[in-house]
């Protein structure tokens, strides 16, 4: 005998779904590559989401093939991750930190048919774009004003010029949710990187963790700030934990240094934020050289590598900040 109650697959889109209808004026801030600060809400983020959906339908995209991002932490980043997955395709995030060489094989182990980047990952784009087998199309996250007025890649296509050909009529497919949902490799292993595929099942289940007050405690009246980036291990969740609780986002795209990260803290109110030990270490030492305070944080996760002693002591002694 099965039980009849919610019988409904967990999707990653439903996460977006949820956030649309149940936290639409919440806001999602991003510092982005062009240099200014962009505010969007969720609702309309969900728009975009469901246009880039059918774009990347429209550029031949099928289910379960891979579609590649090669960009910083920023609203369009977060749209593809709703987009690419919830219709059915794989996203990939690839990790611009390593060897290029690395980038081309990883590209061509995933067999990535599409590619979109941040403007600042042009020159490495460039440098692969000749190598890479399977990738079929190249998309420059960023407006029409902004796209280069060159380009060593042909055809090269505008991440709005995409949106603005679609409308935002589009229903989520419901699919097995044991399908993948997304694609990360391993940058610390010997030999090649090795390919790590997530579920919609895993994810889902995964965001349902994190967000319990013993572990990320996440609410709608948390700001978060990601540092971590969308291509370690998806952000480690946050980016779905902020639309299933409805906290506000904010995204410091490649502004990682301690001054501009500290600016967004303040002026956005984040309360929660997360990265790796060498983020902070920066930010540590402008506050400290600053003599300033945190107004608003109250906890940060540290992950990636072993955290410091001294780290954690200065943040929870002298800042008030929970690790």
């Amino acid at each position: 005998m099965n039980g009849l109650m919610m019988q409904q697959p967990l999707l990653i889109s439903s996460l977006l779904v949820h956030a649309e209808r149940h936290h639409g004026d919440q806001e999602v801030v991003s510092r982005r590559v062009e240099g200014d600060i962009h505010r969007c809400t969720f609702r309309e983020m969900a728009a975009r989401s469901r246009r880039m959906a059918k774009a990347i339908a429209a550029l031949g995209v099928q289910p379960g093939q891979r579609v590649a991002t090669l960009a910083w932490n920023g609203y369009r980043h977060m749209e593809l991750y709703y987009a690419v997955s919830g219709s059915g395709a794989v996203l990939h995030t690839l990790n611009p930190r390593l060897h290029p060489d690395q980038v081309v094989y990883i590209a061509d182990h995933a067999e990535d048919q599409v590619l979109f980047f941040d403007l600042t990952f042009m020159p490495l784009i460039e440098a692969i774009a000749g190598r890479v087998k399977t990738i079929k199309t190249f998309v420059a996250m960023t407006d029409r004003a902004h796209m280069p007025a060159t380009s060593k890649i042909e055809n090269l296509l505008c991440f709005e010029d995409l949106l603005a050909a679609q409308d935002d009529h589009f229903d989520w497919p419901v699919f097995d949710e044991n399908l993948a949902s997304s694609l990360c490799y391993t940058s610390g292993t010997t030999g090649n990187p090795k390919g790590v595929l997530y579920s919609h099942r895993s994810t889902v289940l995964h965001t349902f963790a994190i967000a319990l007050p013993d572990a990320l405690n996440c609410s709608a009246r948390d700001a978060i700030l990601p540092v971590v980036p969308k291509f370690h291990v998806n952000a480690w969740g946050l980016p779905y934990a902020a639309c299933m609780t409805g906290a506000k986002l904010v995204f410091p795209g490649p502004g990682l240094d301690g001054k501009s990260l500290y600016e967004l803290f303040e002026t956005e109110h984040v309360t929660m934020s997360a990265g790796v030990p060498t983020v902070w270490q920066g930010l540590l030492a402008y506050v400290e050289a600053n003599d300033l305070k945190f107004s608003t944080m109250r906890r940060t996760v540290i992950g990636g590598s072993a955290c410091p002693p001294a780290m954690m002591l200065a943040f929870e002694e002298r800042y008030n900040v929970q690790v």
